[in-house]
């Protein structure tokens, strides 16, 4: 995968705060900030989010939305938890996302965490987050459901 553009780097780019509801005021790198060429299902407004690292040892990481304080997905990278998973990357969405091939394109998997209940997250591999890191662009795609599930466990029985 391209590498994430992650908002803790210190540089000397232009700096923002903003309000969430799970980390307080953070300070962001305005030249980090993704937008979204086609908004998430159910979620019209929101078109600008950063990549907040759950931690330094985790693999998760909050893909927080810059102009709603109260609205993050957790996300994963897929060959954290299946190294199998390589769907094809549609020609219009490289256009789209204003890559010259699938290449450039990662992916990012939403995490669903039942409350009171983390043994039975599951990534949804049905409707990946594609992004242009270099761009700084993303979308959320929609897969063949026939061989995709959006709600694919994470933790198998045998973990």
């Amino acid at each position: 995968m391209t590498s994430i553009p992650t908002n803790t780097e210190s540089d000397q780019t232009p700096k923002s705060l903003i309000r969430t509801s799970r980390f307080g005021e953070i300070e962001i790198n305005t030249e980090k900030i993704i937008s979204l060429t086609s908004p998430f299902l159910g979620f019209a407004n929101e078109k600008r989010f950063v990549l907040v690292p759950h931690s330094d040892e985790s693999a998760f990481w909050w893909l927080q939305a810059v102009d709603n304080p109260n609205l993050a997905f957790v996300v994963l990278q897929p060959a954290i938890i299946t190294p199998q998973y390589n769907p094809p990357i549609p020609h219009s969405v490289c256009v789209e996302l204003q890559a010259s091939s699938p290449a450039e394109i990662g992916l990012l998997l939403i995490i669903t965490i039942p409350q009171g209940n983390p043994q039975k997250m599951t990534a949804n591999l049905l409707g990946p987050v594609a992004l242009n890191a270099a761009k700084c662009l993303a979308k959320q795609i929609l897969l063949d459901p026939t061989l995709y599930s959006p709600c694919w466990p994470i933790l198998q029985e045998n973990d």
